[in-house]
C-alpha cells in the first residue's frame, strides 16, 4: 500500500487548541495537542494511508514553544 503525503495548516486558539485544515480534509480538526492532532487526522483519512505533515503558523509555533519550556 502506498503511503501518501498530507500538508495541514495549524494554527492555535486559546478556546480550541490546535486547529488544522487542508483541501483534503473535509472540516477543520481540533485537539489539545500536535501529537493529538496529528492522530485524529489519521483518522479522518482512514483507509487511506497518509503521511501527516503539519505546517504551524505564528501561533501554532508560539504556542509550541511556550509548551517545551
Amino acid at each position: 500500500m502506498r503511503e501518501e503525503r498530507l500538508e495541514v495548516s495549524v494554527t492555535f486558539d486559546e478556546r480550541h487548541g490546535y486547529i488544522g485544515s487542508a483541501p483534503e480534509l473535509r472540516l477543520p480538526v481540533m485537539a489539545l495537542s500536535l501529537g493529538g492532532l496529528r492522530r485524529k487526522i489519521e483518522i479522518v483519512m482512514l483507509p487511506d494511508v497518509v503521511r501527516v505533515v503539519l505546517q504551524l503558523d505564528g501561533l501554532a509555533e508560539r504556542e509550541r514553544h511556550r509548551r517545551q519550556a
